[in-house]
Formats: C-alpha cells, sequence, structure tokens
C-alpha cells in the first residue's frame, strides 16, 4: 500500500475539462442516525466520479478512520481523516443555541499529516473522556485548540453550523470577526473560510464571508455537506432524521436538512461554484496538504517485566519469566495431579518446551504472562474462573500457568490449534468468570495497568428490517397495528437476519400490501434505505484492550454514557488493526451457580474442591445416562437428555464427544457413535494405521485435532501444516484445496497407502473437518458439565438452590426446578418473611424459597426485611410494621408478599391482609415517624404496663375463592407454588384417565400420538400464519410443570372463550416429537369443571353451628344435580345430627375448597 497517493493523477468519470473537485464534508452511516452514506457508497461515488481523495467528517466522532484509510487507499483514493467537532468557542452566544444538527457551532478538522491525526485523536478522545457533555452535548473548548496543540491540523469554518457564520447570522459582526481572528491565530495557513450553497443559500450572507476571507487573507474552500448518496434519497434520510429526534415526517417545525444535501459530482460542484474558482481549486489543494495514510500496527502490549532502553532485553527478561512460572506451575500441577496414564515428567517437560520455543519465537510470552496475572489474582480472590474455552485449552503452558484447567496431554488436546507456528497470529485466549465477580477483575487490570491504558471495545447496532419498518413507519404516523402487520411477514431470526430486500422477494403478501396501499410502498421503500444503518454505539460484551500507553495515543477513545470505563473508537476489527490486543472477560453463570453451591455445602462443614473432583464417578454418569439433567450445563435441553439416553455415558470422553456432537449436521452421527458404543454396530476401520486416532469416538470423525493427526500420520503433516490443511478445509476455496489434496495423497503414498485410499480418505476428512469441533473447547466445557452434574447428583439441595438463586428471573427455569427438587424428595418452602432472604437458601432435603423471586419485590426491599429480621424472627404482623421502614417496603412490594404468601406465618388470611393494606401501611408510616420522633413506646404500650403493641383490626373482608388465590400466587411466582388449581380435581381426573404433560411426553417418545391431558390456562396469544388464517397458541400448567399447545383458525374460534388464563380444562391433543421437544395440537377442549359437575352426586358440609351458613349460601348459587347436607357436630364429635337441603345444586370440586376454607366450616366430603 503506497504511503502518499498523487491527487494530481488522471481521473476517470468526467471529462479533463472538468475542475477538479474533493469533498472534504462527508457524512458516513458513522455518524449516528444522521448520515445515511454506508462507506463502501461513499468510496464507489468518488471513484465511479473520479475524484482523487475525499474526506469523511463525521459529527463528533472518529468511528471510521482506519477503515476508511485502509479501504480508501486500497481503492487508490487518497484518504482525509477528518471529524466535524462542535466548539464551544467561549464567549457569549453558544449555550442558548439549539434545534440545529448541535447543540453548539461546529468546526471541521482534518488531519494533513501523522502529528495533525495524533492531535485530532486527542482532542476527539478528550471531548468524550475529559468530562464535558451536559445539555450541550458532547463538544471541545476553543481554548484546548491552543492547549493541545494542532500541528499538521486544518480546520475550516463549518459554514452556516459554524462559530463564525453563526455569529454573523445572529448579526454580531464583531464577535463573527473575533472568532474568524481567533481560530486564524490558532491555524495560521491551515484555516479555510467554509462556503456552502445548499437549497436557497443566503447570498447577502456568504458575500459578508467572502469579504472577511478577503479582508483577513484567508483562503475560501467549496464544500457540499453530504448525508445520503443521491438527491432520490432525500425523502429516506428526511424520515432518518426524524427517527434520531423523536419527531415524525410531518412536523413542520422539527430540523430538516435540503435535497442538496448529498454527494455530488465534480460536475455539479464545478457548476454550482462556476462564479469562485478558488474555492473549488482549494479543495484540491487541501487534498495535497493532506498526504497522511493511517496505517495498521503490528501487536502493542505492555511489558510484563518493565521497560528499558533496549527492547531485546525487555523480551528475553519476559521470555525468562515466563519459562520460569511455567517450569515452576508444571512441577506444582504434577505434584498436587499427578500425570496422566502413559505419559512421564519427561514428556510432559519436552511438551512444555516445544510450547515456549514457538511462544518465545513468536514474541507473545508477555501475552501468556500478563493472561496469567489477571487470572492467578481472580484466583486468589475467590473468584471462580472457568477451566478453559476455546483452543486455548490445548495448551500445556496455559495449564502450567493455571490459565486453563485442563491438562491437554490427558485429552490429547493440540497446541498448534491454538498458536500455530506456520501461521503468525495472535493468540486469542476467552477467559470464563463468575458473572457476579466479572467487573472486579477488569479493574483490578485497571489499577495494574492504568485506567488510561485499559478500555473495552465499541460495537455498532445497526437498525435491521424489522426495527427499521417499525421506527419509519412510527414517523410516517401509520397506524401500529398496520406496521406490526407489516413486520411480522418479515421472518424473524436476529442471528442470521432477513434483509428486507429478500423478504418483498419471497413474501407474496408484502407485495400485494405495497401494491394496494401506497403508504406500505412508501414504508417498504424508505426502510429498505435506512435498513443496514447505525443506530446506536454500545460496548462490546466481553473485550478488553490493554495499552502500554495511554489508549488515546494509539485510538480515538469513547465512553459509553451507562459506564464509567472508556471504550475505543474503533470496533474489534479495527481497534486489533490498529495494534492494540483483545481479551476477552466473559461472565459465565454457570460458575456463579458451582460456586454459590460450594458455599452452600462449606455451611455444612462440606468442603469441595470442583478442580479436584474424580472424573469417572458412578453416580454422577447413572443420574446423566437417565437423562436427569435439569440444569445441568450443556446437556439439559430436550435433545440432550434424550442423546444421554441413548449414550449412557460413563466416561468424561463421552461427554466431551456429545458437547462436541450436539449440532446441526454433526448430530445425524450421535445414533452412529451409540450404537457402536453399546456393540450393536460394528466400527469402520477407515485405515489400520489411523484407527488409533479415532478409538475414543468410535470410528467417527468429531474432532478438529482429529483431522489434523490423521495428516500428520498419514501423510506426514507437520502439526502446523496440519492445522494450515483444516483450515482450507473449512474454507472449501478450490485452489486451495486441490493444492492441499495433492499434498495429502503425495504424502500418504509414501506411507505406503494407495493412491486411491488417500483420495477417499481426502474426501472424509474434507466432508468431517467443515463440521469438526475444537476438541479443546468441548473438552473445557464437558468439564464444566461434568461439575454441575456431579454437584446435582451429590448435593440436589445446594444444587438446586444456586441454580434457583440465579435463574429466579425466569419463572419457566423456576417452575423447572421446582418440579425437579420434587422428584428428588426436596421440599421447596414458600416464601416466608421470617424464613426468606435474597438467595434461595439450603435445609435438610428442603429449600426455602428467596424473596427476592418475588416479582415486584426488589432486592432492596430484600435485604432491608432481611436486616431488620436479624437473628430476631418477626413476632406478629404488628411487629414486622413496627421494624420495617415503609419507604423501602412500599404497597406495591407488601402486596407482592401477600400474594406470595409471605405473611401466611402469622396466620391472617391473604384476602384479609389486602383489605387491610391501607391499615397496615398507616400502622407502619405512623411507627416509623414515631422512631423519627424518638418515641418508642407506642400504640398502648401501656407506658411499662407489659402491654404489647395495639393490634392492626382488619376490616370485614370477602376471602378468595381457591384458584383466586392460586391465580394470585400465579401472578407474582410465576407458577403455582403452595397448591395446583388442578389438585381439586384429582378424582375427575383419574376417573376421565387424565395424563400429566411429563408422563404424555414419554408415551409419544415411545410412538402415542394422541391423549387426553388436562391444564389451567396461564397465557393465550394469537398470530397470523403464513396463509393469513389465525392460529392460537395456549400456555397451560399441570402438576408436572407448564407446556404449550397451538389450535389452528376453526378449533379456535369454537374454543377461544374457553382458552382464558386461570380456566382449568380438558383437552385431547395430537402430538409429534421434535428435536427441542413435544409438539401439541388442541383437537378438543372440555371445561374441567363441567366434567367434574356432571360426576358430583353429593355434598356434606361439617359444621359445630349455624354460624357459617350465610357464606354457604353464597357458594352454593347455581342450580343442579346436586344433593347438600349439613352433619351438625355435637358433643365434642360424639354425636352427629345431618340435615339434608331439599333444593338440588351445582356441585364441584372448586366450590368444596371453597367452602372447606370458609370460616365455621370443619370439613367438606364430595361423593
Amino acid at each position: 500500500m503506497a504511503d502518499h497517493i498523487d491527487v494530481t493523477a488522471a481521473t476517470n468519470g468526467e471529462s479533463a475539462s472538468t475542475p477538479q473537485f474533493v469533498h472534504l464534508r462527508v457524512h458516513s452511516a458513522y455518524s449516528l442516525l444522521e448520515g445515511a452514506l454506508p462507506l463502501k457508497k461513499v468510496l464507489g461515488k468518488a471513484l465511479s466520479d473520479g475524484q482523487p481523495a475525499i474526506a469523511i467528517t463525521d459529527t463528533n466522532n472518529l468511528f471510521v478512520a482506519l477503515e476508511f484509510a485502509q479501504k480508501a487507499s486500497g481503492d487508490g483514493l487518497q484518504p482525509i481523516i477528518g471529524c466535524q467537532m462542535s466548539i464551544d468557542m467561549e464567549d457569549a452566544g453558544d449555550e442558548k443555541r439549539g434545534n440545529g444538527l448541535q447543540k453548539l457551532p461546529a468546526i471541521v478538522l482534518l488531519a494533513a499529516t501523522q502529528a495533525g491525526y495524533e492531535n485530532l485523536v486527542d482532542i476527539v478522545s478528550r471531548a468524550y473522556l475529559g468530562g464535558e457533555g451536559g445539555s450541550a452535548g458532547i463538544h471541545i473548548r476553543q481554548s484546548w485548540l491552543q492547549e493541545m496543540g494542532v500541528e499538521g491540523l486544518i480546520a475550516l469554518t463549518g459554514a452556516s453550523t459554524g462559530p463564525v457564520d453563526m455569529a454573523l447570522n445572529d448579526g454580531h459582526r464583531p464577535q463573527a470577526v473575533a472568532r474568524l481572528l481567533r481560530l486564524k491565530e490558532t491555524f495560521g495557513d491551515r484555516l479555510y473560510i467554509e462556503l456552502q450553497r445548499h437549497g436557497r443559500y443566503d447570498r447577502r450572507h456568504e458575500k459578508s464571508m467572502i469579504a472577511l476571507a478577503y479582508d483577513h487573507e484567508i483562503p475560501l474552500v467549496a464544500t457540499n455537506e453530504a448525508f445520503f448518496p443521491t438527491r432520490d434519497d432525500y425523502d429516506a434520510h428526511d424520515a432518518l432524521m426524524a427517527v434520531a429526534h423523536g419527531a415524525i415526517v410531518s412536523d413542520d417545525t422539527r430540523f430538516r436538512l435540503t435535497p442538496d444535501h448529498y454527494l455530488k459530482s465534480r460536475a455539479e460542484m464545478a457548476k454550482l461554484f462556476a462564479d469562485i474558482p478558488e474555492a473549488l481549486a482549494n479543495t484540491v489543494e487541501i487534498a495535497k496538504r493532506c498526504s497522511y495514510i493511517l496505517k495498521t500496527r503490528n501487536p502493542i502490549l505492555p511489558r510484563f517485566t518493565g521497560v528499558s532502553d533496549h527492547p531485546e532485553e525487555d523480551e528475553r527478561k519476559e521470555a525468562a519469566e515466563l519459562r520460569r512460572q511455567a517450569v515452576e506451575g508444571l512441577e506444582n500441577r504434577i505434584k498436587l495431579l499427578g500425570m496422566t496414564e502413559g505419559y512421564t515428567e519427561k514428556d510432559y517437560h519436552e511438551r512444555l518446551d516445544f510450547e515456549l520455543s514457538v511462544i518465545e519465537k513468536m514474541k507473545f510470552p508477555g501475552y501468556f504472562l500478563i493472561v496469567a496475572d489477571f487470572i492467578k489474582w481472580a484466583k486468589d480472590q475467590n473468584i471462580p474462573v472457568g477451566p478453559g474455552r476455546g483452543s486455548g485449552a490445548g495448551s500445556l503452558v496455559a495449564y502450567a500457568l493455571t490459565i486453563t484447567d485442563v491438562d491437554p496431554l490427558r485429552f490429547s488436546l493440540l497446541f498448534e490449534r491454538f498458536l500455530n507456528p506456520d501461521r503468525v497470529s495472535m493468540p486469542d485466549f476467552d477467559i470464563d468468570f463468575c458473572q457476579d465477580r466479572r467487573e472486579e477483575v477488569i479493574r483490578y487490570v485497571q489499577r495494574k495497568y492504568g485506567r488510561e491504558q485499559v478500555a473495552q471495545i465499541i460495537t455498532f447496532g445497526s437498525l435491521q428490517a424489522r426495527a427499521a419498518l417499525r421506527d419509519v413507519g412510527r414517523v410516517l404516523e401509520m397506524p401500529y397495528g398496520q406496521v406490526d402487520k407489516i413486520c411480522k411477514l418479515v421472518p424473524n431470526n436476529p442471528a442470521n437476519p432477513t434483509p428486507l430486500s429478500k423478504a418483498i422477494e419471497e413474501e407474496p403478501k408484502l407485495r400485494e400490501e405495497a401494491e394496494a396501499e401506497p403508504v406500505v410502498a412508501r414504508l417498504l421503500d424508505i426502510a429498505q434505505k435506512v435498513e443496514g444503518l447505525y443506530r446506536h454505539a454500545s460496548t462490546h460484551a466481553a473485550g478488553i484492550v490493554i495499552g502500554d500507553r495511554p489508549l488515546s495515543k494509539l485510538v480515538p477513545m469513547y465512553r459509553d454514557p451507562r459506564s464509567d470505563m472508556p471504550v475505543t473508537q474503533f470496533n474489534m476489527k479495527w481497534v486489533e488493526q490498529a495494534g492494540l490486543v483483545k481479551f476477552d472477560f466473559l461472565g459465565l453463570k454457570t460458575l456463579t451457580v458451582l460456586k454459590t453451591a460450594v458455599d452452600f455445602c462449606r455451611k455444612r462443614d462440606i468442603h469441595i474442591d470442583l478442580a479436584t473432583i474424580p472424573l469417572d464417578d458412578t453416580l454422577t454418569y447413572e443420574m446423566l445416562s437417565r437423562g436427569e439433567t435439569v440444569g445441568v450445563f450443556q446437556v439439559e435441553s430436550a435433545g440432550m437428555r434424550k442423546a444421554l439416553l441413548g449414550m449412557k455415558p460413563d466416561c468424561i470422553e463421552d461427554i466431551i464427544a456429545l458437547v462436541a456432537l450436539y449440532r446441526p449436521g454433526p448430530m445425524e452421527n450421535i445414533p452412529t457413535y451409540n450404537a457402536r458404543k453399546h456393540g450393536e454396530e460394528e466400527i469402520e476401520s477407515v485405515h489400520p494405521s489411523i484407527d488409533y486416532l479415532l478409538k475414543e469416538t468410535q470410528g467417527v470423525i468429531v474432532y478438529q485435532e482429529q483431522v489434523m493427526q490423521i495428516a500428520q500420520v498419514l501423510s506426514g503433516y507437520s502439526l502446523g501444516e496440519a492445522d494450515l490443511l483444516r483450515r482450507a478445509m473449512g474454507k472449501k476455496i478450490k485452489a486451495e484445496m486441490d493444492q492441499q489434496s495433492e499434498r495429502f495423497v503425495d504424502g500418504a503414498i509414501k506411507n505406503g497407502v494407495s493412491k486411491p485410499q488417500a483420495k477417499n480418505i481426502f474426501e472424509l476428512l474434507a466432508k468431517f473437518a467443515n463440521y469438526g469441533f475444537n476438541k479443546s473447547h468441548a473438552a473445557a466445557y464437558a468439564i464444566v458439565s461434568y461439575q454441575t452434574a456431579y454437584m446435582k447428583a451429590h448435593y440436589p439441595v445446594e444444587f438446586l438452590a444456586a441454580s434457583m438463586t440465579y435463574d429466579m428471573a425466569n419463572t419457566e427455569k423456576l417452575n423447572d426446578f421446582r418440579q425437579d427438587a420434587g422428584r428428588l424428595g426436596i421440599k421447596v418452602h414458600a416464601p416466608s418473611v421470617q424464613t426468606s432472604f435474597r438467595k434461595f437458601e439450603t435445609g435438610d432435603m428442603r429449600i426455602y424459597y428467596s424473596l427476592a423471586a418475588i416479582k415486584g419485590v426488589g432486592e432492596g426491599a430484600v435485604d432491608h426485611i432481611a436486616e431488620v429480621r436479624g437473628d430476631k424472627p418477626f413476632e406478629s404482623l404488628e411487629d414486622f410494621c413496627l421494624r420495617i421502614d415503609p419507604k423501602q417496603v412500599n404497597r406495591r412490594v407488601l402486596e407482592s408478599l401477600i400474594f406470595a404468601g409471605a405473611f401466611d406465618c402469622f396466620g391472617i388470611d391473604r384476602a384479609a391482609l389486602v383489605t387491610g393494606m391501607d391499615r397496615i401501611i398507616g400502622y407502619a408510616q405512623r411507627a416509623a415517624e414515631n422512631k423519627t420522633s424518638g418515641q418508642f413506646d407506642i400504640f398502648g404500650s401501656g407506658g411499662g404496663s407489659g402491654a404489647g403493641p395495639e393490634k392492626i383490626t382488619m376490616p370485614v373482608f370477602d376471602p378468595w375463592t381457591p384458584s383466586e388465590k392460586l391465580m394470585k400466587e400465579y401472578q407474582v411466582l410465576g407458577f403455582y407454588l403452595s397448591a395446583h388449581p388442578l389438585d381439586s380435581y384429582k378424582e375427575t381426573l383419574a376417573k376421565l384417565r387424565v395424563q400429566t404433560f411429563a408422563d404424555f411426553s414419554v408415551a409419544v417418545k415411545k410412538g402415542a400420538s394422541a391423549g387426553r391431558l388436562a391444564g389451567t390456562v396461564t397465557g393465550r396469544q394469537e398470530r397470523k400464519t403464513r396463509t393469513g388464517n389465525k392460529m392460537g397458541i395456549v400456555t397451560f400448567s399441570d402438576s408436572s410443570g407448564g407446556y404449550e399447545a397451538i389450535l389452528f383458525s376453526e378449533a379456535l374460534a369454537q374454543y377461544r372463550d374457553m382458552l382464558e388464563p386461570g380456566k382449568s380444562l380438558v383437552i385431547i391433543v395430537q402430538a409429534d416429537e421434535r428435536p427441542e421437544g413435544i409438539g401439541l395440537r388442541i383437537q378438543n377442549v372440555q371445561s374441567l369443571e363441567e366434567q367434574s359437575v356432571r360426576m358430583q352426586k353429593a355434598l356434606r358440609i361439617f359444621v359445630r353451628d349455624a354460624s357459617p351458613m350465610k357464606i354457604v349460601a353464597k357458594h352454593l348459587n347455581g342450580r343442579g344435580d346436586g344433593q347438600v347436607s349439613f352433619v351438625v357436630i355435637k358433643d365434642d364429635g360424639r354425636r352427629e345430627i345431618e340435615v339434608s337441603l331439599n333444593d338440588r345444586y351445582r356441585l364441584s370440586p372448586e366450590i368444596a375448597a371453597a367452602l372447606r376454607a370458609a370460616p365455621g366450616v370443619l370439613d367438606v366430603e364430595l361423593v
């Protein structure tokens, strides 16, 4: 790549007679929600128009600087890196400005030289990191320019949005002149007065600016501030501006650009400024002055062992330190954990020496030392760190340094898969940390290397098809329902989004809607033009970079408003091109769950070191073989459970293989693997010389490492060369494949393999290389999976309590864990203000429900309740009110606690508590006020008479029916905990031979296709199918958990009124087995209560006297066929008098349950 591009060279496109022109004011798509010019279009238009150079001057950022420089110079264009910077001129007049592109005026800064670029990076970074902003937005100050230096920077005055023009427009000519002279004093002969002619520009104002230029000997330059590609794109850009400002397109008061703000051609600019040729010529003159091309850098890292004036000596010190730590670390590993059977200490040290020699040769000792240091610190602080992730687990050096906890010799992992001596590229350790404490490790790195030398990495969120449609539909004032209908015709796959153009091509309904309604056609046209543009900047979830100097000396810096940590303005790809090395600090919830489970065990004086648990535990493999894997990392999906049932794993190698095989494509080999493992199918030989490499995986090629090893053994490849072969096979580039095929076959022939057989093996490898999985990653994650399985098999209470704690926001998962606990004989206690905390807590075969898992109860309120409770349980509701702060435990919190049953411990009816909420709150508020005033002896305590606090008298209330009580419980917990609405219908369900969903699922796996289920409706959605018909998706709950069923238009119309949340129903379903679980389609729906009513013949109500008669009469309010009688208990139960009522009533388990809960009723018997 050239260091400089000749901007006077002959150009394409326009004739030689067309004056040269260079765009110096262009907003790319990185001017977020402002620029609609993707970089590719900017460069394409400049090239096709024969422009020799072009500038990009995004608003207040340099996001695209390096990408632009590399791509433009690669295309033969001179890139001019610039920035439109908002500036506070620090004189009267700026602070009240308002509704333009910036609240403050702006100038344009262009980097002419390397020093200019470095100064520009400093200036832009300070705008974000220097604390400026506030209501004025991101900006710089005029005084900074003199403080920081502007050598190598060219400045344009900013035209109509610049400080000089704005002062002149406001009628402040002296201020305009003063500003111009200050800028001239700062930039000298590198200042240009900028002229623009957009739409109906003000000619008188332009004359004034030209006069100022001549008066003060400042050259003129013509620009056409460009935001979109062509005039035809104006409407789309105008809609984008409305999106940016939260406005609507039709609002005449909002800020708008003109249709002339597009990327004009040389000819258009020559015609526009034909009367001022010098302004055109100066664009080329500026381009000549801006000869700097920003280049990529080799990786830069801080020296772990310190910096001297002798870089080679520094390298030697780092290499020696790495070798010392690695040798000592390996000796410690061998002493503590031993060696893999079949390997000697010599084998380990030879492998270590080989890896160290490669690391030293590739100059990466510092990288290993940096990673090892922050991992050791994390482990010293008891922060859980994963055993490994990705190909890094293949390094013995990493194992010795405790970066990983996977012995690569034990699992035949290859260092060359991680760091290939035949292909120079940075090593890349992805590190999993406990998600709760990951931030602590990042803060440690900041402290060690300096806050200015550590940063996160920026990412950009773009407008995908559906988001573009919704945003554009809103600013066009289209009805929400109409836009929603259009959106739902576009496939929704965030991982692989469908472009709108493809959706229109493939979905006839979209084309029909557009043809039928012009507004829809306009929506689709505009949405396609803004689709893919960047909407916002955010922070990469895991990436951290560490520099050897303040990062603003290397890349422009940004600050995410939601974080106090600096962020690079280059994204992940380009920050690495700029020389910064990325370290991934990932948060893995499973590590947090394991740590919490281990901590729970420690409370019982059981001490567990997960790094040393045996990998051959029989109990663990038996549990896995039964598919009992709720909560077990990597293997808890329905498909994984089915695979485990077939595999019946009995060693860690089986788990590693399953982690690798369970993906689209390779999973087709799971039945073959299982059949061969159990001796039901013979293992076919690939070739005698390599069959041993496939023995572990039952003759199936599963891992990329196996492809590499086969090439090594069969064809004489080095493992480094074999890694290149693996990559070539993955890319499927024909020229590379032909070359590798010839090399492979020739090598195999030299080793005695026939040519046809060698070709067949190469083709076999090529097929599997595309599917092959990284064994290092599979091994590391299989170990985490095994650790979770081990904890569940041996310590299920602790494991499930920890799992529930870290999935408390996911009610579906919570219910799964609760069901699993019940299966294991573990009781899950309802939440209680007496016994519950923020976490789920453990007891003897019991789990205490978390208060924080109740919807509407925040962690602050929970911690407050636990704190005031301390070691002294609440004696009563009044005691609770006296101790808590009603500002922390407010009405919403109280209601949620009541609904969940957290006050049941006080023996007061939940309905009574809700009815008396005002009295409870008032009591607590008066108690708080008295505490504040120092009056502690309150509410009738009797001044030392010994009387307790005044009681809260509950008002008269209507009791909830059992179903009402359970629905409110469901509302705040997400499932039924204390009981289930179906419990009242047990006899009916038995007579109807209804199955639970869990039992039916087992039957389906054995071939059943239809069944009768019962469930309480918990939710219903309606959607349109691709044919335009309606379908319903209904969620149910039964005693075994939650499930989902669908029904189509005819059945939906017939049963819609019955499918309401809270209704308990019997459904007849058709079923089929799918990879993600069992699919159900509803054929028939029946009311469970109606079914029960038909079966109930008589009801006996046991009472002591007539006091409950009124409430009984309230519930017996429907005529039917059931006989009702009262059984009056006399003489302490020694005598009964039964009185039958003359009328017949409608009876059901629901009515019986409601009567059983009524005051004065002793019992109810449904016959």
